[in-house]
């Protein structure tokens, strides 16, 4: 919903920007706060945890230190050489340091890569549904999003022997997120393997790595050398704030994003980029913690949704997120986010976001505590009461 008509003179790649929708819920829920509102936030994809205590301890020592002035624009050789070893430890995948690029959260990692590898016209493959701003990162650099439907009964999940007919010559890439938003599913190691194999380079969102319940996460880097890979520290570590992430990409496109790098973002903080090597090297008992509770309230809020009538016919079993069906409600599903919030006081993301596959869905994130969601659980049963005794009455 736009608040303002645009000046001519603003331009096309403004224009098509669509409106990430999870945050005028967000800006709405605020407004209700400030006027007394107690409202629950369940919209917002962001750990309710503190950051590490190491990780805090590191940059302020950093900062101490006089460490407050640039990097080296790929960043700092220690950080590089911990991810290394964390790559090796985690998927038995070799990297050099100079693969990597730290960024200042996962967004210029994202605007590197596809502007280092897409030319106007190029099309890159995504699922539908998927994040709300991969479109939106590919139409600034004027390549094509192609969405391909992707189904609940499936967990929302590419089907490799799907993807052919939807390839075409100006097909550059392919975009895959395991664990998945909005969904919370995994994509099984064979599926990477498979779409390793069609040929278009695969972009993987890894950032949700780590938060992973049933299952294992795979890296795309143990099927292909063909792949680029997105994350960073925000999810992982209750870092959202510290905006620090990171690139991995084939070594003939380095020296390329480096110069991207260098002209438009220079480096990463350097304080931060010390947080990163203590949260990479320190933070694991605090991690698995999280990891621990949030798979707690996972299970919690499966079990509640269900019982209030909600289908989720695949479980979520990473990330943060469960993506119900709500089309017994609504076919509306910003409508329907907006109604909740105003009169159940609890905040959601309506489904179109992530795309036209997306319409009719909510996605609930469990990134809050087992009282607030006891209590949104309370507040959407009064409300669904609500709803049927009007249709009664009507």
């Amino acid at each position: 919903m736009e608040q303002f008509p645009f000046s001519p003179d603003v331009s096309r790649r403004a224009r098509d920007i669509t409106p990430f929708l999870v945050m005028d819920i967000l800006e709405r829920a605020k407004e209700l706060e400030r006027a007394g509102r107690q409202i629950i936030h369940l919209e917002i994809g962001e750990p309710d945890f503190p950051t590490p205590a190491a990780v805090v301890a590191a940059a302020q020592a950093a900062m101490a230190a006089g460490e407050t002035q640039y990097t080296h624009s790929q960043g700092l050789l220690e950080l590089r050489e911990a991810l290394c070893d964390h790559y090796r430890a985690a998927y038995g995948v070799d990297l050099t340091p100079e693969q990597f690029i730290i960024t200042s959260g996962t967004s210029p990692a994202m605007l590197l890569i596809f502007a280092g590898l897409l030319d106007a016209g190029d099309e890159v493959i995504l699922t539908d549904p998927a994040y709300a701003c991969y479109p939106n990162f590919l139409r600034l650099v004027d390549a094509v999003p192609h969405r391909v439907p992707v189904f609940e009964e499936d967990g929302f999940r590419l089907r490799p022997e799907d993807l052919p007919r939807h390839l075409s010559r100006r097909t550059k890439a392919i975009i895959i997120n395991s664990p998945a938003n909005p969904t919370g599913t995994l994509l099984p190691p064979e599926t990477l393997r498979e779409l390793a194999d069609l040929g278009p380079y695969i972009v993987s969102d890894e950032i949700y790595h780590g938060l992973v319940y049933e299952g294992q996460e795979h890296s795309i880097l143990e099927f292909t050398d063909r792949a680029f890979v997105i994350n960073g520290f925000s999810k992982l570590y209750a870092m959202t704030g510290w905006r620090l992430g990171y690139l991995i990409a084939p070594r003939d496109f380095i020296r390329p994003l480096q110069r991207l790098m260098q002209n438009f973002f220079i480096s990463a903080n350097a304080f931060v980029q010390r947080a990163g090597i203590a949260a990479l090297t320190q933070a694991g008992p605090e991690v698995a913690r999280m990891r621990a509770v949030f798979d707690e309230r996972r299970r919690f809020l499966l079990a509640g949704l269900r019982r209030l009538g909600f289908r989720i016919p695949v479980e979520p079993t990473g990330a943060f997120y469960v993506f119900v069906n709500a089309r017994h409600l609504s076919s509306d599903s910003y409508a329907l986010a907006f109604d909740i919030l105003e009169k159940a006081g609890v905040g959601v993301t309506p489904g179109v976001d992530f795309g036209p596959g997306g319409e009719g869905f909510l996605r609930f994130s469990y990134a809050n505590s087992r009282e607030n969601l006891a209590e949104a659980l309370r507040r959407l049963e009064a409300y669904l009461a609500g709803r049927q005794a009007v249709s009664k009455s009507t």
